[in-house]
């Protein structure tokens, strides 16, 4: 493999020895490839050292370092056909569990020697790059409250140690999520968006089997009524990534689609792969396998949606592309409080049996499904 490569190594991430990681990955990859070294600094970013390795002629980048390291090489490449290495050494490493890629050092080396080409999804959040997910309420303030002296001490840890401290304060709000077809109107504690997400992203694992190169985003809404209940709901998520299982607990909700807008009642802090970036709303567009990465052998399942269950659950059906991307079958129970349902399109003869379905069964709290009318 003669093609010229750059190593993006960023020393300060992580807990481990940079020196000697850095020696390690030279030892494994010179022998094989044509690599040239850059490091970053605090005032040379990942970004700039991919846009200066893409005008030197790059064939290859590998990013090595943390989550970010990894986003900001990530969205230098978007749109082009230079493939992107990770080696994978900080915190978190979520986009590289997410991809099955190995953090242990000689095997991500080997899968960047293997050249293995994948094409895999990307998204705008708020028109700046989102690779993993978009995180709304109890997540972004978990993540918000975790200090990075924690992190560098416990690591994935602190981040769960944080999440318990959030439970003490639980607080749901009001949401209108927008998408392709319908709006969403619903009560919730937590909503994630998820392009790429590992299992340890519970709360994105609402559809299970997230697909990086389907062209759609992941929603899962989690909405417990209390501690205990939420307690219970991120259990029955670990379980769901763990076994590759749907959710299916009444206060877990999932859907899939190409775009979203999410706006809360009161405003929510957002966290967008792991850094914090404002508060709601929020618009995200999923952009089709716009990033060409090196990864191992792997491939995920298509979940359907789920929203049943949801408390103060609304759905207001869109007509501009209703019948083009999808419709919804409604089964109510004799035992289920009044649902009310409105078509007032042309002729009513609207079919609601094609792709997705909501079944709201008769547990859960009085839900109000409108279609809009002309």
């Amino acid at each position: 493999m003669s093609q010229l490569t750059y190593l993006i190594f960023n020393p300060v991430s992580g807990q481990g020895n940079a020196e000697e990681d850095l020696s390690f990955i030279k030892q494994h990859l010179e022998s094989e490839i044509n690599l040239k070294v850059e490091q970053t600094t605090e005032e040379i970013s990942a970004e700039k050292l991919a846009h200066q390795a893409v005008e030197a002629g790059a064939r290859c980048i590998i990013a090595s370092g943390g989550d970010g390291t990894v986003s900001q090489v990530a969205e230098v490449l978007i749109g082009t056909d230079i493939p992107l290495g990770v080696i994978a050494r900080g915190t978190a490493n979520a986009f590289a569990n997410a991809l099955n890629i190995p953090d242990n050092l000689e095997e991500a080396c080997q899968t960047i020697l293997e050249q293995n080409q994948r094409q895999v999804d990307v998204a705008k959040c708020n028109g700046k790059l989102m690779t993993l997910l978009t995180g709304v309420g109890f997540e972004a303030e978990t993540v918000d409250n975790t200090q990075r002296e924690m992190k560098n001490r416990f690591g994935m840890l602190a981040y769960f140690l944080s999440g318990l401290d959030q439970l003490q304060d639980l607080k749901k709000f009001e949401a209108e999520i927008e998408t392709d077809d319908k709006i969403i109107q619903v009560e919730a504690a937590a909503i994630t968006v998820a392009n790429i997400a590992p299992a340890s992203s519970i709360l994105a694992q609402g559809p299970a089997g997230i697909v990086i190169d389907d062209g759609l985003l992941d929603v899962t809404i989690v909405s417990p009524q209390n501690k205990l209940s939420a307690i219970a709901a991120s259990y029955h998520l670990f379980q769901s990534a763990a076994n590759d299982n749907e959710a299916q607990r009444d206060d877990i909700g999932y859907l899939r689609t190409k775009r979203i807008t999410i706006k809360t009642d009161p405003e929510q802090k957002v966290v967008v792969d792991g850094e914090m970036r404002g508060n709601t709303p929020v618009e995200i567009e999923c952009l089709p396998k716009e990033l060409t990465i090196l990864v191992p052998r792997h491939l995920s399942e298509q979940s359907p949606e789920k929203l049943k269950g949801l408390p103060g659950l609304k759905i207001k059906k869109k007509q501009s592309q209703a019948r083009v991307n999808s419709e919804e079958k409604i089964e109510n129970q004799a035992q289920q409080p009044q649902v009310k349902v409105i078509d007032n399109r042309i002729n009513n003869n609207y079919s609601l049996d094609d792709q997705q379905k909501i079944i709201i069964e008769s547990q859960q709290p009085e839900v109000e499904i409108i279609e809009d009318s002309d």
